[in-house]
């Protein structure tokens, strides 16, 4: 499937997501309300998010699976921890409104605005 090319370096400063991972490089300390404000993602606009949401929707599926969401970090920085089971599964529950142990679009929008 054809794909945009676009980065996440294009939407956020490379820095910002440098100390967003830093941030939390041992298991088990990713916040993802902290994360989105340190990379900036929270102050970002509707549009940025769905560009940012489809770089992170690896298969063009319409929705971030938890596969796909356990190399989350790895999205913003290659060579980046992946993220433990219970974060994984904290990461999805925390916005997963109707419970198909995925992540949609306007559900990963609400969560970063949040």
């Amino acid at each position: 499937m054809y794909r945009t090319n676009m980065s996440l370096t294009s939407i956020l400063s490379a820095e910002a997501i440098d100390n967003a991972v830093k941030d939390c490089q041992a298991p088990d300390t990713f916040c993802y309300r902290k994360f989105f404000q340190l990379c900036g993602l929270s102050s970002k606009t509707p549009q940025q998010i769905k560009d940012v949401f489809k770089i992170l929707d690896e298969d063009n599926s319409g929705y971030i699976e938890e596969s796909e969401l356990k190399f989350f970090l790895q999205r913003f920085v290659p060579g980046a921890r992946t993220l433990t089971e219970a974060e994984t599964k904290s990461f999805i529950s925390a916005a997963d409104d109707d419970s198909d142990g995925r992540i949609g679009a306007e559900e990963f929008q609400t969560m970063v605005q949040s």
